[in-house]
């Protein structure tokens, strides 16, 4: 989004926002302790250094930096040493993955115009950091199978569901084909696992020009978007059914641990896979064969799409190193000095593909950023109430690997202890995005008002209610969130799916998280993954001051401190009973839409009305028809929800008024709301997927990274499963209602005179 766009509500917003600063409750504090605590968090910002940030940025990003190399492991040990310099009790956890380090790989078009392709980014005029090539490995995905075949390609688009829909009714099989799909459209992983469930042999994915390369900007190093040699790594591991090591699912992955084989992994695919830039990918286009593709397949290549099949065959080899590889989490701790046993979990990966300056270092640095200047606090004499433990994750990019295994390993301590996981990944410049548990709604709202932000100085919460508003003229799915933002409510955050270090804190263990970061104003989406992510890239196209790596600091600094520090944990939950609310309005909307829907389809396919619609010059074959709709029983649910938001209003209430508790008062209503996410959290998990146990979020089977809500209901539904769907409604309906009655249990004692 243009910042000039913004310029009339941002001043209509000024007013406010400055006002705003500094200025309001701090929910959890008295009004005494909540002065205290904005004395603390602005020494805390005198901590923080841009200057600093750019230093270790440069620093950790200048070699390769992918599980494995030797830059990793010297980054781990580097953060070790700075923790305890910083006076903090710090420590490397190691754990043991399976991780699959590429040997070989080919990809070779046949045929009467033979083509190689170069498989290999290189340098870029002006960035060293591109030239390097010490332990760069070449592009690959993590966790596709192994592999040398020979047959014809096939484009499939996206490659999701509806693109194979699209194929079928052109009267093309992918069967026994390798198939070329593009970025976009759903998680990566999931293409190369749908091409292998249709029959394919293998996968290609590409980045078209239109999505991060010439199309939306000048790419690199003009501008910051994809060159044309620029590959976009990445994992392809089953992670929606569990992340982490595939070998050690819901246990650490120890030196000792019991493990799978790579055969029983159910996370590992079959099918051999790679990722290749646009200046590889068109002569394998332009070779295509067969009809002209769907408006919706078309990129912005100069060729025309064509679906398929290729007369010239292709062949792909992809051949990795299958051992276990060592990864290395570092992990501090600063003990609290009232309440040792209640942990304030913050955390950002130290992994990269290769460099990694935006993805993840830029973030990194951040955290680090924030552990420094706490680190000097405690050595004025404060000490945080609650124990601080902050981690530097290796091996994310993967599969959430380091997080996972180390969630895993301390679980039971976790679910007894923890009270928040506040996490980042990468930073760039612009607009304060936050994906949070619903709870912890207005502590970020709250968080958000007090923190300047770098360009407009007014406050990074203020300056987003004037972009969600701007956003919603042109944007109707922004409407709500315009609302909000117009009259002073707050701002929704976004659901939690995964992609980062969150997802096992949250689905698997049920402990409340946020996730943070800004962007919107810069360049990096074009090098994501790739080698070019680099510092000279960052410096130039993401934070080039490194203002927002502060403005970052600043934001998880304070949700830390303020966690850390309140003397009720600042939960409040009419934004968590009302975001349930619709999200079982838009389960009741999804049963009627898709019932009209099926019901028209079915009158349709009797009429012949779709072979009437068809070219007779084409092949365009009639849908499958779908089974009947029947109507679902939410009676359940709404009770559910009549119940909660009743309860939340209450408690919220009683919250406001209720001032300074006595100590052990105060300690019992904590005791209560320590663990009340994991409320949520149903034994036998999800179906087909146990290890995702929250049935108020999770990631969607058909989306990876994006978030599915009340998803043992939504997605038996979206899947036609009515009686697993109406099986998840009462499931679902149960943990909800625990979840108010552990609200009543915190309001009673609030309200008790």
């Amino acid at each position: 989004m243009r910042r000039l766009l913004l310029s009339t509500v941002a001043l209509l917003s000024v007013a406010a926002g400055s006002a705003a600063m500094g200025q309001t409750p701090l929910l959890g504090f008295t009004p005494a302790d909540a002065a205290k605590e904005r004395g603390l968090e602005a020494r805390f910002d005198a901590g923080l250094s841009a200057e600093t940030q750019r230093a270790w940025l440069e620093e950790m990003s200048s070699k390769a930096n992918q599980v494995g190399s030797p830059h990793d492991k010297a980054n781990a040990d580097w953060m070790l040493a700075k923790f305890k310099e910083w006076g903090w009790d710090a420590r490397i956890e190691t754990f043991y993955v399976l991780y699959p380090t590429p040997l070989a790989e080919k990809l070779e078009l046949l045929g009467d115009h033979p083509f190689t392709a170069k498989l290999h980014e290189p340098g870029i005029p002006g960035d060293t950091s591109a030239r390097e090539t010490e332990n760069v490995p070449p592009p690959y995905l993590a966790y596709q199978g192994d592999g040398d075949v020979t047959a014809p390609v096939v484009y499939a688009n996206y490659g999701m569901p509806d693109d194979y829909k699209a194929l079928e009714r052109a009267g093309i099989d992918v069967k026994g084909k390798i198939v070329i799909t593009r970025y976009g459209g759903g998680w990566r992983g999931l293409k190369p696992q749908l091409a292998e469930e249709h029959g394919a042999v293998g996968c290609l994915i590409y980045s078209d020009p239109g999505d991060d390369g010439y199309g939306p900007a000048d790419p690199y190093p003009k501008g910051g978007t994809r060159p044309p040699d620029g590959v976009q790594r990445g994992s392809v591991q089953k992670m929606t059914l569990y992340p982490g090591d595939p070998l050690t699912p819901g246990i650490g992955a120890t030196k000792d641990a019991k493990r799978l084989t790579r055969e029983t992994a159910t996370t590992i695919l079959h099918i051999p896979a790679l990722p290749i830039s646009y200046a590889d990918v068109t002569p394998l286009l332009e070779a295509m064969g067969g009809p002209v593709a769907p408006k919706g397949f078309r990129g912005q290549l100069p060729l025309t799409y064509h679906i398929g099949p290729s007369a010239a065959k292709v062949h792909l080899l992809v051949k990795s190193d299958w051992g276990l590889k060592p990864i290395y989490d570092v992990i501090a701790f600063m003990k609290g000095s009232e309440a040792p046993d209640q942990w304030v979990v913050r955390g950002n990966h130290h992994d990269g593909w290769v460099f990694g300056a935006w993805d993840p270092l830029a973030g990194n640095v951040a955290l680090l950023n924030e552990a420094q200047s706490l680190g000097a606090l405690a050595k004025t004499g404060w000490k945080p109430k609650r124990t601080l433990v902050y981690a530097s994750w290796d091996a994310e990019e993967p599969g959430l690997i380091g997080s996972t295994e180390w969630a895993e390993e301390h679980a039971d301590e976790l679910q007894k202890k923890a009270v928040v996981y506040v996490n980042s990944d990468t930073n760039g410049k612009g607009f304060l995005g936050a994906e949070a548990s619903h709870d912890l709604q207005r502590l970020v709202n709250q968080v958000s008002a007090d923190v300047p932000d770098p360009e407009t100085h007014i406050s990074v919460g203020a300056r987003l209610r004037a972009g969600v508003q701007v956003e919603a003229l042109t944007n109707p799915r922004m409407e709500k969130d315009a609302k909000a933002a117009a009259s002073g409510a707050d701002i929704p955050v976004g659901a939690l799916g995964s992609g980062s270090d969150y997802s096992t804190f949250l689905q698997h263990l049920g402990l409340a998280s946020i996730n943070l970061g800004f962007g919107g104003e810069d360049e990096q989406g074009g090098v994501y993954h790739s080698a070019y992510d680099t510092f000279e890239h960052y410096s130039r196209f993401g934070d080039p001051t490194f203002e927002y790596g502060v403005a970052l600091s600043k934001v998880s600094g304070r949700l830390v401190l303020r966690e850390a520090d309140a003397d009720i944990l600042p939960l409040q939950f009419g934004g968590f009973a009302d975001t349930v609310g619709g999200y079982v309005e838009e389960l009741k909307k999804l049963n009627t839409d898709m019932k009209t829907k099926t019901e028209t389809q079915a009158k349709l396919l009797a009429g012949g009305d779709f072979k009437l619609a068809a070219d007779p010059a084409l092949t365009d074959l009639p849908p499958t028809a779908d089974a009947a709709v029947p109507k679902m029983d939410f009676a359940a649910l709404d009770t559910s929800v009549t119940k909660l938001k009743a309860s939340a209003k209450a408690y919220d209430a009683a919250l406001e008024k209720a001032g300074a508790l006595p100590a052990e008062r105060a300690a019992k209503v904590n005791a209560i709301l320590q663990d009340i996410d994991q409320t949520l959290l149903d034994p036998e998990g999800l179906p087909g997927r146990p290890w995702f146990k929250n049935l108020a979020y999770a990631p969607g089977v058909l989306t990876g990274y994006g978030a599915k809500t009340l998803p043992g209901v939504r997605e038996a539904m979206e899947s036609r499963r009515w009686t697993e769907a109406q099986t998840y409604v009462g499931k679902t309906a149960k943990v909800l209602d625990a979840f108010a009655a552990r609200i009543d249990a915190a309001t009673a004692l609030l309200t008790r005179g």
